[in-house]
């Protein structure tokens, strides 16, 4: 069967913000392909992180590609970007035709195992504008993904990450609510997660 475009969009029922989610936006033999050149071309660290005035070896391991000249700090944390690589432009053409939106930057997460994890924020520095939009792609493991209303209690969701999909958070998505990737109770295989942002 053909891989036509656009691929299947599911609307989050949140108040207050766009979300959309693609969850086979990379079919399973592109998102085979894609997950192990990620994780054998992308240069992994490990940073320390202040949470809380307390510093900490982050959860998981980073990368930052981007624009040259266009540094991205978050949690006491400034990251200087590597150059775009063949493997991360194939990705970011494929979620601008979708976001109808230019990303500069992306920051590219490794989720080793059910340890690793991303505590409750907002992707609101201030370098990317009052109002951002984010596109999340995820391959390799699936792991729980966590949205809260930040003044109403009502509005939350958990949403399943599968390998292939992608999540964009629009409008009112970084101002309204918070998100998280829970520690897992049960063993997970790694997860890479790519997150395109616009460093204004």
């Amino acid at each position: 069967m053909l891989d036509l475009f656009p691929k299947e969009k599911i609307i989050l029922p949140l108040p207050d913000a766009v979300f959309e989610f693609y969850p086979n936006f990379f079919n399973k033999e592109e998102a085979d392909l894609l997950w192990d050149k990620l994780l054998n071309e992308t240069p992994w660290q490990q940073d320390d992180i202040t949470i809380f005035g307390k510093k900490i070896a982050q959860p998981r391991l980073t990368c930052l590609f981007g624009n040259e000249g266009k540094p991205y700090s978050y949690s006491g944390l400034t990251m200087q970007p590597h150059a775009w690589n063949s493997t991360l432009m194939f990705i970011k053409d494929k979620v601008e035709q979708v976001a109808n939106h230019n990303f500069t930057t992306v920051l590219a997460n490794l989720y080793r195992n059910e340890k690793d994890s991303n505590g409750w924020h907002a992707d609101n520095e201030k370098e990317l504008g009052r109002n951002p939009i984010i596109a999340s792609v995820s391959f390799g493991e699936e792991r729980k993904f966590q949205l809260k209303h930040i003044t109403n209690p009502e509005a939350k969701m958990t949403l399943n990450l599968n390998h292939g999909s992608l999540l964009l958070m629009k409008e009112g998505s970084q101002i309204h609510y918070k998100h998280q990737i829970p520690k897992a109770t049960q063993p997970k295989n790694s997860r890479i997660n790519l997150t395109f942002r616009t460093i204004l």
